[in-house]
Protein backbone atom coordinates (compact mmCIF):
# COMPACT_ATOMS: atom_id res chain seq x y z
CA UNK A 1 0.00 0.00 0.00
CA UNK A 2 1.22 3.63 -0.18
CA UNK A 3 3.26 5.67 2.43
CA UNK A 4 1.54 7.80 3.00
CA UNK A 5 2.42 11.47 4.82
CA UNK A 6 0.02 13.94 7.67
CA UNK A 7 -1.72 14.03 10.57
CA UNK A 8 -4.96 13.19 10.71
CA UNK A 9 -6.95 16.54 12.04
CA UNK A 10 -9.63 16.01 14.63
CA UNK A 11 -12.53 17.60 12.50
CA UNK A 12 -12.87 18.14 8.75
CA UNK A 13 -15.05 17.44 5.88
CA UNK A 14 -14.84 14.11 4.32
CA UNK A 15 -11.96 14.67 0.72
CA UNK A 16 -13.92 14.65 -2.30
CA UNK A 17 -11.62 13.43 -4.90
CA UNK A 18 -12.94 14.05 -8.47
CA UNK A 19 -9.96 13.06 -10.66
CA UNK A 20 -6.22 12.82 -10.72
CA UNK A 21 -4.24 15.05 -13.36
CA UNK A 22 -2.46 13.24 -14.89
CA UNK A 23 -3.62 10.20 -15.09
CA UNK A 24 -0.92 7.98 -15.89
CA UNK A 25 2.81 8.08 -14.29
CA UNK A 26 5.65 5.91 -15.26
CA UNK A 27 7.30 3.56 -13.09
CA UNK A 28 10.34 5.17 -11.02
CA UNK A 29 10.00 8.56 -11.45
CA UNK A 30 8.56 11.26 -9.51
CA UNK A 31 5.42 13.60 -10.37
CA UNK A 32 4.20 16.92 -9.10
CA UNK A 33 -0.19 15.69 -9.16
CA UNK A 34 -3.31 17.97 -9.22
CA UNK A 35 -5.66 16.42 -7.62
CA UNK A 36 -9.50 17.74 -8.38
CA UNK A 37 -11.92 17.98 -5.69
CA UNK A 38 -12.05 19.64 -2.73
CA UNK A 39 -9.70 18.83 0.59
CA UNK A 40 -10.69 21.05 3.64
CA UNK A 41 -8.72 21.62 5.19
CA UNK A 42 -5.43 20.51 3.35
CA UNK A 43 -3.64 17.75 3.53
CA UNK A 44 -5.88 14.55 3.54
CA UNK A 45 -4.02 11.59 3.51
CA UNK A 46 -3.70 9.03 0.76
CA UNK A 47 -4.10 5.12 0.12
CA UNK A 48 -3.25 3.23 -3.14
CA UNK A 49 -3.49 -0.33 -3.86
CA UNK A 50 0.05 -0.16 -5.44
CA UNK A 51 2.85 -1.37 -2.31
CA UNK A 52 5.93 0.63 -2.22
CA UNK A 53 3.89 4.36 -3.70
CA UNK A 54 4.68 7.03 -1.80
CA UNK A 55 2.40 10.01 -2.11
CA UNK A 56 3.71 13.33 0.00
CA UNK A 57 1.69 16.80 -0.11
CA UNK A 58 2.72 19.75 -1.15
CA UNK A 59 1.98 23.15 0.59
CA UNK A 60 -0.96 23.92 -2.37
CA UNK A 61 -4.21 22.66 -2.04
CA UNK A 62 -4.14 19.72 -4.04
CA UNK A 63 -1.04 19.19 -5.47
CA UNK A 64 0.49 15.89 -4.42
CA UNK A 65 3.82 14.38 -5.71
CA UNK A 66 3.58 10.92 -6.39
CA UNK A 67 6.64 8.64 -6.00
CA UNK A 68 6.20 5.23 -8.33
CA UNK A 69 8.42 2.37 -7.38
CA UNK A 70 10.85 1.03 -10.15
CA UNK A 71 9.19 -2.32 -9.71
CA UNK A 72 5.73 -1.07 -10.17
CA UNK A 73 3.73 -3.36 -13.08
CA UNK A 74 1.55 -1.71 -16.04
CA UNK A 75 -1.87 -1.76 -15.37
CA UNK A 76 -4.78 0.23 -13.55
CA UNK A 77 -4.08 1.22 -9.63
CA UNK A 78 -6.95 3.35 -7.17
CA UNK A 79 -5.82 6.21 -5.19
CA UNK A 80 -7.87 7.13 -2.30
CA UNK A 81 -7.96 10.48 -0.31
CA UNK A 82 -9.25 10.14 3.58
CA UNK A 83 -8.80 11.64 7.19
CA UNK A 84 -10.78 10.96 10.26
CA UNK A 85 -14.01 11.58 8.91
CA UNK A 86 -14.30 9.38 5.31
CA UNK A 87 -13.05 9.05 2.57
CA UNK A 88 -13.53 9.96 -0.77
CA UNK A 89 -14.33 7.44 -3.77
CA UNK A 90 -11.01 5.70 -5.61
CA UNK A 91 -10.10 7.18 -8.32
CA UNK A 92 -8.14 5.55 -11.28
CA UNK A 93 -4.49 6.00 -11.29
CA UNK A 94 -2.79 4.18 -14.44
CA UNK A 95 1.06 3.50 -14.46
CA UNK A 96 2.20 3.08 -18.24
CA UNK A 97 5.70 1.42 -18.53
CA UNK A 98 5.95 2.66 -22.13
CA UNK A 99 7.98 5.69 -21.34
CA UNK A 100 6.35 7.64 -24.05
CA UNK A 101 4.29 10.48 -21.62
CA UNK A 102 3.69 13.73 -22.76
CA UNK A 103 1.38 16.63 -21.21
CA UNK A 104 -0.60 18.78 -23.48
CA UNK A 105 0.17 22.94 -22.81
CA UNK A 106 -2.07 25.75 -22.61
CA UNK A 107 -2.99 27.83 -25.01
CA UNK A 108 -3.69 24.92 -27.66
CA UNK A 109 -6.93 25.77 -29.02
CA UNK A 110 -6.41 27.01 -32.19
CA UNK A 111 -5.04 24.50 -34.81
CA UNK A 112 -3.19 26.76 -37.18
CA UNK A 113 -0.81 28.54 -34.72
CA UNK A 114 -1.31 26.95 -31.00
CA UNK A 115 -1.35 23.21 -31.82
CA UNK A 116 1.40 21.06 -29.45
CA UNK A 117 3.89 19.38 -31.57
CA UNK A 118 3.93 15.62 -30.72
CA UNK A 119 6.02 12.94 -31.77
CA UNK A 120 4.20 9.64 -32.24
CA UNK A 121 3.65 6.88 -30.83
CA UNK A 122 3.10 9.13 -27.52
CA UNK A 123 0.32 9.12 -24.95
CA UNK A 124 -0.91 12.53 -24.21
CA UNK A 125 -2.35 13.68 -20.57
CA UNK A 126 -4.74 16.95 -20.30
CA UNK A 127 -7.74 18.07 -19.47
CA UNK A 128 -10.86 20.23 -20.82
CA UNK A 129 -11.04 22.61 -18.47
CA UNK A 130 -12.75 25.03 -19.36
CA UNK A 131 -16.45 25.38 -21.79
CA UNK A 132 -15.56 24.98 -25.23
CA UNK A 133 -11.67 23.73 -24.70
CA UNK A 134 -10.29 22.52 -27.53
CA UNK A 135 -6.99 20.80 -27.30
CA UNK A 136 -4.83 20.57 -30.80
CA UNK A 137 -1.94 18.55 -31.67
CA UNK A 138 0.61 18.45 -34.50
CA UNK A 139 2.14 15.98 -35.91
CA UNK A 140 3.99 14.65 -39.39
CA UNK A 141 3.18 11.68 -41.88
CA UNK A 142 5.06 9.85 -44.53
CA UNK A 143 3.26 9.35 -47.95
CA UNK A 144 0.97 6.17 -47.05
CA UNK A 145 1.29 5.77 -43.20
CA UNK A 146 -1.34 5.08 -40.92
CA UNK A 147 -1.97 7.55 -37.73
CA UNK A 148 -4.58 5.19 -35.15
CA UNK A 149 -5.95 7.47 -31.98
CA UNK A 150 -7.78 6.89 -29.40
CA UNK A 151 -8.74 8.15 -26.16
CA UNK A 152 -9.40 7.42 -22.56
CA UNK A 153 -11.86 9.45 -20.95
CA UNK A 154 -15.46 7.97 -20.09
CA UNK A 155 -13.33 5.09 -19.40
CA UNK A 156 -11.44 7.12 -16.59
CA UNK A 157 -15.08 8.09 -15.17
CA UNK A 158 -14.73 11.95 -16.92
CA UNK A 159 -17.72 13.59 -17.17
CA UNK A 160 -16.96 13.61 -21.15
CA UNK A 161 -18.46 12.64 -24.45
CA UNK A 162 -15.18 13.61 -26.15
CA UNK A 163 -14.66 13.92 -30.29
CA UNK A 164 -11.53 13.23 -32.11
CA UNK A 165 -10.93 15.13 -35.37
CA UNK A 166 -8.20 15.07 -37.63
CA UNK A 167 -7.34 17.54 -39.87
CA UNK A 168 -4.24 17.55 -42.77
CA UNK A 169 -2.13 19.41 -44.80
CA UNK A 170 -4.09 22.70 -45.78
CA UNK A 171 -5.80 22.53 -42.22
CA UNK A 172 -8.81 20.34 -43.75
CA UNK A 173 -10.65 17.57 -41.70
CA UNK A 174 -10.00 14.52 -43.54
CA UNK A 175 -11.68 12.18 -40.55
CA UNK A 176 -12.97 12.24 -37.38
CA UNK A 177 -14.99 9.79 -34.98
CA UNK A 178 -17.42 9.97 -31.91
CA UNK A 179 -17.07 6.70 -30.12
CA UNK A 180 -14.97 3.16 -30.49
CA UNK A 181 -17.74 1.44 -30.51
CA UNK A 182 -17.60 -0.13 -26.93
CA UNK A 183 -17.99 3.17 -25.03
CA UNK A 184 -18.07 6.78 -25.44
CA UNK A 185 -14.65 7.23 -26.05
CA UNK A 186 -13.13 7.72 -29.36
CA UNK A 187 -10.96 6.04 -31.86
CA UNK A 188 -9.47 7.30 -35.22
CA UNK A 189 -7.57 5.53 -37.89
CA UNK A 190 -6.40 7.42 -40.91
CA UNK A 191 -3.81 6.73 -43.93
CA UNK A 192 -2.15 9.37 -45.54
CA UNK A 193 -2.59 9.96 -49.13
CA UNK A 194 0.45 12.55 -49.06
CA UNK A 195 2.08 13.00 -46.44
CA UNK A 196 2.93 16.46 -44.30
CA UNK A 197 1.84 17.80 -41.04
CA UNK A 198 -1.40 16.49 -39.38
CA UNK A 199 -3.33 18.28 -36.68
CA UNK A 200 -5.40 16.07 -34.20
CA UNK A 201 -7.93 18.06 -32.29
CA UNK A 202 -9.53 16.74 -29.19
CA UNK A 203 -12.71 18.18 -27.26
CA UNK A 204 -16.02 16.94 -26.00
CA UNK A 205 -19.53 17.51 -25.18
CA UNK A 206 -21.01 17.03 -21.89
CA UNK A 207 -21.56 13.50 -20.14
CA UNK A 208 -24.42 13.08 -19.34
CA UNK A 209 -26.08 15.15 -21.39
CA UNK A 210 -27.66 18.71 -21.44
CA UNK A 211 -30.76 20.10 -23.54
CA UNK A 212 -27.43 22.89 -24.47
CA UNK A 213 -25.64 21.91 -27.79
CA UNK A 214 -22.08 23.55 -27.16
CA UNK A 215 -18.73 21.91 -26.23
CA UNK A 216 -17.75 21.60 -23.03
CA UNK A 217 -14.87 21.83 -20.14
CA UNK A 218 -14.65 21.34 -16.74
CA UNK A 219 -12.01 20.50 -14.30
CA UNK A 220 -12.36 17.24 -14.06
CA UNK A 221 -12.39 16.75 -17.83
CA UNK A 222 -9.18 14.49 -17.42
CA UNK A 223 -8.03 12.30 -20.61
CA UNK A 224 -5.54 10.31 -21.87
CA UNK A 225 -4.70 10.54 -25.60
CA UNK A 226 -2.84 7.84 -27.37
CA UNK A 227 -1.37 8.48 -30.71
CA UNK A 228 0.64 5.75 -32.87
CA UNK A 229 1.93 6.45 -36.51
CA UNK A 230 3.76 2.72 -36.02
CA UNK A 231 2.05 -0.98 -35.45
CA UNK A 232 -1.03 -1.23 -33.64
CA UNK A 233 -2.95 -4.18 -33.48
CA UNK A 234 -7.09 -3.64 -33.76
CA UNK A 235 -7.65 -7.41 -33.32
CA UNK A 236 -6.78 -11.11 -33.58
CA UNK A 237 -8.37 -14.01 -35.74
CA UNK A 238 -10.21 -15.88 -34.54
CA UNK A 239 -11.33 -13.57 -31.71
CA UNK A 240 -11.34 -16.22 -28.89
CA UNK A 241 -8.48 -18.85 -27.77
CA UNK A 242 -9.02 -21.76 -26.03
CA UNK A 243 -7.55 -21.68 -22.29
CA UNK A 244 -4.87 -24.04 -21.69
CA UNK A 245 -4.16 -24.08 -25.20
CA UNK A 246 -1.20 -22.60 -27.68
CA UNK A 247 -3.41 -21.07 -30.00
CA UNK A 248 -2.34 -19.54 -33.92
CA UNK A 249 -4.07 -15.94 -34.15
CA UNK A 250 -3.78 -13.65 -37.17
CA UNK A 251 -2.93 -9.90 -36.64
CA UNK A 252 -5.31 -7.47 -38.28
CA UNK A 253 -4.36 -3.80 -37.53
CA UNK A 254 -2.26 -0.78 -39.46
CA UNK A 255 1.31 -0.38 -40.37
CA UNK A 256 1.46 -4.22 -39.19
CA UNK A 257 3.79 -5.11 -42.34
CA UNK A 258 5.34 -8.82 -42.16
CA UNK A 259 3.41 -9.24 -38.72
CA UNK A 260 0.06 -9.14 -40.73
CA UNK A 261 0.80 -12.05 -43.04
CA UNK A 262 2.34 -14.59 -40.69
CA UNK A 263 -0.08 -15.90 -37.77
CA UNK A 264 1.82 -15.83 -34.52
CA UNK A 265 1.82 -18.12 -31.91
CA UNK A 266 -0.59 -17.37 -28.32
CA UNK A 267 -0.07 -19.22 -25.17
CA UNK A 268 -3.14 -19.73 -23.51
CA UNK A 269 -2.25 -22.62 -20.81
CA UNK A 270 -1.16 -20.19 -17.66
CA UNK A 271 -4.90 -18.37 -17.92
CA UNK A 272 -6.91 -18.67 -14.80
CA UNK A 273 -10.12 -20.45 -14.77
CA UNK A 274 -12.37 -17.24 -14.49
CA UNK A 275 -10.47 -15.59 -17.19
CA UNK A 276 -12.96 -14.17 -19.86
CA UNK A 277 -10.24 -11.86 -21.97
CA UNK A 278 -6.41 -12.55 -22.35
CA UNK A 279 -3.90 -9.68 -22.95
CA UNK A 280 -2.86 -9.45 -27.07
CA UNK A 281 0.83 -8.89 -26.07
CA UNK A 282 3.56 -9.53 -29.61
CA UNK A 283 6.40 -7.75 -29.51
CA UNK A 284 4.90 -5.10 -27.34
CA UNK A 285 2.88 -3.49 -30.12
CA UNK A 286 -0.14 -2.21 -28.62
CA UNK A 287 -3.53 -3.99 -29.10
CA UNK A 288 -7.30 -2.55 -29.09
CA UNK A 289 -8.87 -5.23 -28.62
CA UNK A 290 -7.63 -9.14 -26.61
CA UNK A 291 -8.82 -12.24 -26.96
CA UNK A 292 -12.04 -14.03 -25.69
CA UNK A 293 -11.12 -16.95 -23.65
CA UNK A 294 -13.10 -19.79 -23.71
CA UNK A 295 -12.73 -23.79 -22.84
CA UNK A 296 -13.36 -25.21 -26.33
CA UNK A 297 -11.59 -25.20 -29.81
CA UNK A 298 -11.80 -21.50 -31.92
CA UNK A 299 -12.86 -21.71 -35.34
CA UNK A 300 -13.26 -19.86 -38.28
CA UNK A 301 -16.54 -19.87 -40.70
CA UNK A 302 -16.31 -19.94 -43.86
CA UNK A 303 -19.02 -18.88 -46.78
CA UNK A 304 -21.17 -20.29 -47.93
CA UNK A 305 -22.54 -21.02 -44.88
CA UNK A 306 -25.85 -19.83 -44.82
CA UNK A 307 -27.93 -22.91 -45.87
CA UNK A 308 -28.02 -25.76 -43.39
CA UNK A 309 -26.46 -28.39 -45.40
CA UNK A 310 -22.97 -26.31 -45.41
CA UNK A 311 -23.23 -25.30 -42.01
CA UNK A 312 -19.77 -25.36 -39.31
CA UNK A 313 -20.70 -28.24 -36.35
CA UNK A 314 -20.00 -26.02 -33.30
CA UNK A 315 -18.62 -27.91 -30.37
CA UNK A 316 -19.63 -27.76 -27.05
CA UNK A 317 -18.01 -25.53 -25.69
CA UNK A 318 -16.28 -23.86 -28.30
CA UNK A 319 -16.38 -20.43 -30.31
CA UNK A 320 -16.63 -19.59 -33.89
CA UNK A 321 -15.38 -16.20 -35.56
CA UNK A 322 -17.44 -15.27 -38.18
CA UNK A 323 -17.96 -12.21 -40.52
CA UNK A 324 -21.51 -10.93 -41.66
CA UNK A 325 -19.93 -9.67 -45.14
CA UNK A 326 -22.76 -9.01 -46.87
CA UNK A 327 -25.82 -8.03 -46.94
CA UNK A 328 -28.94 -10.02 -45.65
CA UNK A 329 -26.02 -12.45 -44.90
CA UNK A 330 -26.82 -15.32 -41.72
CA UNK A 331 -24.96 -18.03 -40.61
CA UNK A 332 -25.52 -21.12 -39.60
CA UNK A 333 -23.98 -23.86 -37.43
CA UNK A 334 -25.08 -26.91 -36.34
CA UNK A 335 -25.32 -27.66 -32.38
CA UNK A 336 -26.02 -31.45 -31.37
CA UNK A 337 -27.31 -31.79 -27.95
CA UNK A 338 -29.12 -34.32 -25.81
CA UNK A 339 -33.28 -33.40 -24.25
CA UNK A 340 -32.51 -31.62 -21.14
CA UNK A 341 -29.01 -29.81 -22.05
CA UNK A 342 -29.23 -26.33 -20.93
CA UNK A 343 -26.59 -24.29 -22.90
CA UNK A 344 -25.29 -20.41 -22.70
CA UNK A 345 -25.14 -19.27 -26.25
CA UNK A 346 -23.69 -15.74 -26.66
CA UNK A 347 -22.27 -13.50 -29.70
CA UNK A 348 -19.66 -11.06 -29.12
CA UNK A 349 -19.58 -7.78 -31.51
CA UNK A 350 -20.28 -4.57 -30.63
CA UNK A 351 -18.75 -4.86 -27.01
CA UNK A 352 -16.00 -5.70 -29.17
CA UNK A 353 -15.86 -2.45 -31.63
CA UNK A 354 -17.48 -4.14 -34.27
CA UNK A 355 -20.07 -2.32 -36.34
CA UNK A 356 -22.68 -5.36 -35.84
CA UNK A 357 -26.24 -5.13 -34.17
CA UNK A 358 -26.69 -9.00 -33.83
CA UNK A 359 -29.36 -11.41 -33.17
CA UNK A 360 -28.86 -14.70 -31.94
CA UNK A 361 -31.30 -17.81 -33.03
CA UNK A 362 -31.95 -21.29 -32.27
CA UNK A 363 -33.76 -23.43 -35.22
CA UNK A 364 -34.72 -27.14 -35.38
CA UNK A 365 -33.44 -28.83 -38.13
CA UNK A 366 -36.53 -28.06 -40.51
CA UNK A 367 -35.94 -24.18 -39.77
CA UNK A 368 -38.37 -23.51 -37.29
CA UNK A 369 -37.50 -20.81 -34.85
CA UNK A 370 -37.10 -22.26 -31.16
CA UNK A 371 -35.48 -19.19 -29.16
CA UNK A 372 -33.77 -15.56 -30.11
CA UNK A 373 -32.35 -12.87 -28.28
CA UNK A 374 -30.79 -9.44 -29.89
CA UNK A 375 -29.64 -7.69 -26.98
CA UNK A 376 -28.54 -9.37 -23.89
CA UNK A 377 -26.48 -8.19 -21.13
CA UNK A 378 -25.50 -4.94 -22.97
CA UNK A 379 -25.77 -4.47 -26.70
CA UNK A 380 -25.01 -8.22 -27.82
CA UNK A 381 -27.39 -11.09 -27.79
CA UNK A 382 -27.55 -14.36 -25.18
CA UNK A 383 -29.63 -17.14 -24.40
CA UNK A 384 -29.66 -19.59 -21.98
CA UNK A 385 -30.94 -22.37 -23.87
CA UNK A 386 -32.66 -25.70 -23.16
CA UNK A 387 -32.77 -28.95 -25.77
CA UNK A 388 -36.28 -30.13 -26.24
CA UNK A 389 -35.48 -33.18 -27.53
CA UNK A 390 -32.26 -35.26 -28.79
CA UNK A 391 -30.32 -34.53 -32.38
CA UNK A 392 -29.07 -31.74 -34.52
CA UNK A 393 -30.15 -27.77 -33.83
CA UNK A 394 -29.15 -25.12 -35.99
CA UNK A 395 -27.70 -21.98 -33.99
CA UNK A 396 -27.89 -18.63 -36.66
CA UNK A 397 -26.47 -15.34 -36.63
CA UNK A 398 -27.82 -12.30 -38.37
CA UNK A 399 -27.93 -8.79 -38.51
CA UNK A 400 -30.54 -6.91 -37.52
CA UNK A 401 -30.47 -4.35 -39.96
CA UNK A 402 -29.66 -6.74 -42.42
CA UNK A 403 -26.12 -5.03 -42.91
CA UNK A 404 -22.75 -6.59 -44.31
CA UNK A 405 -19.49 -5.20 -44.27
CA UNK A 406 -16.19 -6.27 -43.52
CA UNK A 407 -16.12 -4.69 -40.64
CA UNK A 408 -19.09 -6.71 -39.10
CA UNK A 409 -16.72 -9.18 -36.88
CA UNK A 410 -18.54 -11.49 -34.47
CA UNK A 411 -17.76 -14.73 -32.13
CA UNK A 412 -20.64 -16.86 -31.48
CA UNK A 413 -19.94 -19.37 -28.33
CA UNK A 414 -21.52 -22.27 -26.58
CA UNK A 415 -21.40 -23.57 -23.19
CA UNK A 416 -21.93 -25.39 -20.70
CA UNK A 417 -23.66 -23.34 -17.52
CA UNK A 418 -21.60 -23.73 -14.37
CA UNK A 419 -22.87 -22.88 -10.84
CA UNK A 420 -21.27 -20.14 -9.55
CA UNK A 421 -21.56 -17.01 -7.37
CA UNK A 422 -20.25 -13.64 -7.45
CA UNK A 423 -20.61 -11.32 -4.06
CA UNK A 424 -21.07 -7.73 -4.42
CA UNK A 425 -21.85 -4.86 -2.15
CA UNK A 426 -23.66 -1.54 -2.74
CA UNK A 427 -21.06 0.51 -1.03
CA UNK A 428 -17.33 0.55 -0.84
CA UNK A 429 -16.48 2.53 2.08
CA UNK A 430 -18.21 2.15 5.70
CA UNK A 431 -17.61 4.40 8.99
CA UNK A 432 -18.40 3.27 13.07
CA UNK A 433 -18.19 5.34 15.94
CA UNK A 434 -16.95 2.96 19.19
CA UNK A 435 -19.68 1.12 21.11
CA UNK A 436 -21.62 0.84 17.64
CA UNK A 437 -22.34 -1.62 14.99
CA UNK A 438 -22.58 -1.60 11.48
CA UNK A 439 -23.98 -4.19 9.06
CA UNK A 440 -22.94 -4.40 5.94
CA UNK A 441 -25.34 -6.45 2.91
CA UNK A 442 -23.42 -8.62 0.34
CA UNK A 443 -25.82 -9.85 -2.45
CA UNK A 444 -24.30 -13.51 -3.12
CA UNK A 445 -24.89 -13.03 -6.79
CA UNK A 446 -25.71 -16.75 -7.60
CA UNK A 447 -25.79 -18.19 -10.86
CA UNK A 448 -26.90 -21.54 -12.79
CA UNK A 449 -27.87 -23.64 -9.27
CA UNK A 450 -25.38 -22.73 -7.11
CA UNK A 451 -26.48 -23.91 -3.95
CA UNK A 452 -23.71 -23.84 -1.74
CA UNK A 453 -23.63 -22.68 1.76
CA UNK A 454 -21.09 -19.76 1.85
CA UNK A 455 -19.61 -18.11 4.57
CA UNK A 456 -18.75 -14.04 5.08
CA UNK A 457 -15.51 -13.24 6.60
CA UNK A 458 -13.62 -9.60 6.91
CA UNK A 459 -9.98 -9.36 6.58
CA UNK A 460 -7.82 -6.59 8.10
CA UNK A 461 -9.99 -5.09 10.37
CA UNK A 462 -8.63 -1.99 12.76
CA UNK A 463 -7.89 -2.88 16.82
CA UNK A 464 -11.24 -3.14 18.44
CA UNK A 465 -13.23 -4.07 15.18
CA UNK A 466 -14.42 -7.27 15.17
CA UNK A 467 -17.02 -9.22 12.94
CA UNK A 468 -17.98 -12.63 13.23
CA UNK A 469 -18.24 -15.04 10.68
CA UNK A 470 -21.58 -14.90 8.85
CA UNK A 471 -22.94 -17.78 7.40
CA UNK A 472 -25.60 -18.54 4.37
CA UNK A 473 -27.25 -21.07 3.91
CA UNK A 474 -28.05 -22.81 0.48
CA UNK A 475 -30.82 -20.59 -0.84
CA UNK A 476 -29.93 -17.28 0.36
CA UNK A 477 -29.37 -14.96 -1.79
CA UNK A 478 -27.85 -11.87 0.62
CA UNK A 479 -26.20 -12.45 3.47
CA UNK A 480 -25.03 -9.98 6.49
CA UNK A 481 -22.10 -9.27 7.86
CA UNK A 482 -22.11 -7.21 11.47
CA UNK A 483 -19.22 -5.14 12.09
CA UNK A 484 -19.21 -4.12 16.28
CA UNK A 485 -16.57 -1.33 17.45
CA UNK A 486 -15.31 -1.66 21.60
CA UNK A 487 -16.36 1.04 23.10
CA UNK A 488 -12.45 1.92 23.51
CA UNK A 489 -11.62 1.41 19.68
CA UNK A 490 -9.09 4.21 18.48
CA UNK A 491 -9.96 6.01 15.51
CA UNK A 492 -8.54 4.63 12.56
CA UNK A 493 -8.95 4.71 8.73
CA UNK A 494 -8.00 1.29 7.12
CA UNK A 495 -8.63 -0.90 4.08
CA UNK A 496 -10.07 -4.27 4.55
CA UNK A 497 -11.36 -7.17 2.52
CA UNK A 498 -14.59 -9.14 3.17
CA UNK A 499 -14.38 -12.56 1.29
CA UNK A 500 -16.90 -15.26 0.98
CA UNK A 501 -16.18 -18.83 1.01
CA UNK A 502 -18.05 -21.99 -0.16
CA UNK A 503 -18.77 -24.60 2.34
CA UNK A 504 -15.66 -27.14 2.21
CA UNK A 505 -13.27 -24.32 0.80
CA UNK A 506 -13.65 -25.20 -2.68
CA UNK A 507 -14.04 -21.79 -3.95
CA UNK A 508 -13.22 -17.72 -2.10
CA UNK A 509 -14.13 -14.65 -3.25
CA UNK A 510 -13.72 -11.17 -2.66
CA UNK A 511 -16.55 -8.97 -2.30
CA UNK A 512 -16.78 -6.17 -4.76
CA UNK A 513 -18.44 -3.30 -5.80
CA UNK A 514 -19.15 -2.60 -9.32
CA UNK A 515 -18.22 0.58 -10.27
CA UNK A 516 -19.76 0.31 -13.40
CA UNK A 517 -23.28 1.23 -13.98
CA UNK A 518 -25.80 2.18 -16.35
CA UNK A 519 -29.21 3.92 -15.92
CA UNK A 520 -31.68 6.82 -17.83
CA UNK A 521 -32.99 10.19 -16.16
CA UNK A 522 -35.85 11.13 -18.25
CA UNK A 523 -34.14 9.28 -21.01
CA UNK A 524 -30.49 10.80 -20.55
CA UNK A 525 -28.01 7.85 -20.09
CA UNK A 526 -26.40 7.91 -16.80
CA UNK A 527 -23.23 5.86 -15.15
CA UNK A 528 -20.85 4.59 -17.05
CA UNK A 529 -21.16 1.41 -18.45
CA UNK A 530 -16.97 0.58 -19.28
CA UNK A 531 -14.08 1.45 -17.72
CA UNK A 532 -10.18 1.02 -17.29
CA UNK A 533 -11.39 -0.85 -14.17
CA UNK A 534 -15.03 -2.32 -13.33
CA UNK A 535 -14.93 -3.00 -9.51
CA UNK A 536 -13.23 -2.40 -6.23
CA UNK A 537 -12.49 -5.14 -3.61
CA UNK A 538 -10.38 -2.63 -0.88
CA UNK A 539 -13.23 -1.72 0.39
CA UNK A 540 -12.41 1.10 3.36
CA UNK A 541 -13.54 1.40 7.21
CA UNK A 542 -13.13 4.69 9.12
CA UNK A 543 -13.70 4.18 12.81
CA UNK A 544 -14.33 7.65 14.43
CA UNK A 545 -13.09 9.48 17.10
CA UNK A 546 -15.14 10.25 19.92
CA UNK A 547 -16.94 13.04 20.18
CA UNK A 548 -16.54 15.84 23.29
CA UNK A 549 -19.00 15.43 25.30
CA UNK A 550 -20.33 12.46 24.57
Amino acid sequence: MAVLAASIPGRAAVPVMDHVLPAALAPGTSNVVVLVGKFDPWPPRFWSDLPGMVVQPTTNNGSVVVHVPSNAPAGVRYLRAFNAEGTSAPRFLVIDSSNRLDAESEPNNDAASQANPVTPPVVIHGRLEKSGDVDSFEFSLAEGQSVVAWAQAYTLMSPMDPVLRLLGPGRRQVTWNHDDGRSLDPLLAWTSPTGGKHVLQFFTFPYPADSDIRLSGKAHAVYRLHVHAGPVVRHALPLGVQRGRTNSLSLVGWNLGAASNNPVLFNASGLSPDAIAAPLLHHGLPALVDPLVGDGPEGRESEPNDDVAMAHALPVPGGFTGNLDREGDIDRFILKAEKGDTLLLAVHSASLGFNLDAWLRVEDSHGKELARNDDGNGSDPRLEWTAPADGSFVVAVGSLLRLGGTDRWYRVSVARPVPSFRPTVAENAFSIAPGKTHEIVVSLGRAHGHDVPLTLSAEGLPEGVNAASAEADAKATSVTLRLVAATNAPAAAVAFQVRVMEKGGMKSLPVRMDLVSAGENNGVPQGFRRLVRDSIDDLWLTVLAPQAGK
